[in-house]
């Protein structure tokens, strides 16, 4: 049976960078070359990074696209990897409008490129708008084998690409993909590849990017399985890496050129004769996937270093209140960042228990980064005294929450740290957070985790680093006890909003479900509870639309996934 070595670079590229992505697939390119591999597959538009957005409309940053991946194929050939066939993914324009490509690298030149059929839009993706579809296949013979290539949403939906090179009878399917992560996104994906192959009749090299743009994170978790669906090699999460395999390919012949399934498919002979047999080298690697709550951390954290590090900040800053939300938000900083690059502050007002502010204290020691305390108890009373506040409630309340928020930007703009908003999704839901003062700052690393998995989340991560003999980075006392924004007297959460565990279960019908009144009814839920929370959750899209970026984790998050009009006049069971 003929023989090929493919290598998939999992690699993690920045939006707009070409000459430093150009850079990252020619360094990959030559550890792959220098494997002996015959192919290398990376990722869905990895010379420009993924999502491009509104850079696709923009004529120069096409056209820049263009020429670089003709120079990227000169200078792989200059670098002595032009016998190695490259897919790199790329923004291409034409008459019709800007093109989601990729193209096939070989010997100096692109012998292939092909446009993205399928355009997704849907969740965080706007490609229909943004893009013009393609209707053509190239498949490339390569030492006697045929070479299909679908473009990510070409595999992911039913018809088209896939069926095409199915019915023409390629011998190998490549897909460079950019896969945004959610929660259990590796248990939809190999399934998914696997039918995908059974139906093409041919083995799929899946390539998946990896690594943080803005809000969205890539996990790679890149894989290969064969015409069976059985799975022959997995990538590892959430890191860079080169998975290199040896395929034994059954060549079926030559492919059929022409029209098939409403898509002209091409074709273009490389080599001609098959490689001579070789002694594979060591089994392919498949990795194991992570746990649930690994997965989930390794997401948060690398979301957040790659937003810090790729907008060219070093360090961060935020409140270090003693609660549980900014002791999660600063653990993952530190996992992120390093305990060098984080600033805590405490900002203890008249009404911070003693325990909240030891807390903090304990945390900063656990986690050996920076720490401050600056007292906001003369700023409030500036404004208090002014305005003749006391005693107003919500308006006295709420001073406080911006008087700290102004510290800690005036702290950033001191010593360039990134502030980070500490808030977590259910709060983010039902509006509970101060406008200009929690909710102040550059990226909220927690935006897309409810409150009950925060506490879940900061459980699984003591555990960790008690079996691995290290001090457990958050303080007990800031997980168990009762959450309080104290901003006054013996002021507990519970005083405004449900029991966490039973709003958290209304949001995720709600919110992640778009199930309506009428369903929450039928689910057992309180009436009146579940006209309490849609309120609060409807009149809070002001704030939502306010808040900085975060990562995203669950299937629907607030932002990209779920945009509603702010004037809104509809209100669910009215």
């Amino acid at each position: 049976m003929p023989q090929l070595r493919i290598a998939m670079p999992q690699v993690n590229p920045t939006v707009g960078d070409l000459a430093g992505n150009a850079e990252l697939i020619l360094g990959w390119t030559r550890k792959a070359a220098e494997a002996g591999a015959h192919v290398v597959v990376f990722s869905e538009m990895v010379l420009t990074g993924y999502p491009v957005e509104d850079l696709a409309i923009r004529p120069t940053f096409s056209a820049a696209s263009r020429e670089k991946v003709d120079e990227l194929a000169r200078r792989l050939d200059e670098n002595g990897c032009g016998d190695v066939l490259a897919y790199v993914g790329y923004l291409d324009a034409d008459e019709a409008g800007p093109r989601n490509a990729a193209a096939a690298l070989y010997r100096g030149e692109v012998v292939a490129r092909q446009f993205k059929h399928h355009l997704p839009n849907y969740g965080v993706f706007d490609e229909r708008r943004i893009f013009k579809p393609g209707d053509t296949l190239d498949v490339l013979r390569l030492h006697g084998i045929d070479i299909g290539m679908v473009i990510c949403e070409d595999l992911w939906q039913d018809g088209g690409p896939i069926a095409a090179l199915g019915k023409a009878g390629v011998d190998l399917v490549v897909s460079p993909n950019a896969s945004p992560y959610e929660r259990a996104k590796d248990d939809i994906r190999l399934p998914l590849v696997a039918g995908r192959a059974a139906e093409a009749k041919a083995p799929i090299v899946y390539t998946n990017q990896v690594g943080g743009q803005d809000d969205l994170v890539f996990d790679g978790d890149s894989i290969i399985v064969n015409a069976q669906g059985e799975l022959l090699a997995r990538a590892p999460q959430f890191v860079e890496h080169l998975l290199v395999a040896d395929l034994d390919l059954a060549a079926g012949g030559h492919a059929t050129e022409g029209e098939l399934e409403g898509l002209r498919v091409r074709r273009r002979v490389l080599s001609e004769e098959p490689l001579p047999r070789y002694e594979p080298t060591a089994e392919p690697t498949i990795s194991e996937p992570l746990s649930d709550e690994a997965e989930v951390w390794s997401a948060l954290v690398v979301g957040l270093r790659d937003y810090a590090h790729k907008n060219g900040f070093r360090s961060v800053t935020f409140g270090f209140s003693g609660g549980i939300d900014s002791a999660l938000a600063a653990a993952l900083a530190v996992d992120a960042l390093g305990p060098d690059a984080v600033y805590g502050v405490s900002m203890p007002s008249k009404y911070s228990s003693e325990h909240s502010r030891s807390d903090a204290a304990e945390l900063a020691r656990r986690l050996g980064c920076h720490f401050r305390v600056e007292p906001i108890a003369d700023m409030v009373s500036a404004y208090v005294d002014q305005l003749k506040l006391a005693g107003s409630g919500l308006a006295e309340e709420n001073v406080q929450a911006r008087a700290r928020g102004m510290l800690l930007m005036a702290l950033s703009n001191l010593d360039g740290h990134l502030v980070l908003a500490t808030g977590n999704k259910t709060e983010l839901a039902v509006g509970y957070s101060t406008i200009y003062g929690d909710a102040v700052g550059g990226f909220a690393p927690i935006k897309d985790v409810f409150k009950t998995h925060v506490w879940e989340l900061a459980r699984w991560r003591n555990a960790e680093a008690e079996k691995r003999g290290e001090t457990p980075p958050i303080p007990e006392n800031s997980i168990s006890k009762p959450p309080s924004a104290e901003l006054r007297p013996d002021q507990l959460d519970t005083d405004s909003l449900p029991d966490y565990a039973l709003l958290d279960d209304i949001l995720d019908d709600y919110v992640e479900g778009d199930r309506g009144y009428a369903d929450l009814i039928e689910a057992g839920f309180d009436p009146a509870v579940i006209d309490r929370v849609f309120r609060m959750v409807d009149k809070a899209e002001y704030k939502r639309r306010q808040y900085p970026p975060g990562t995203k984790i669950t299937f629907k998050a607030f932002g990209r996934d779920r945009r509603l009009p702010i004037t809104n006049g509809w209100r669910e069971g009215q």
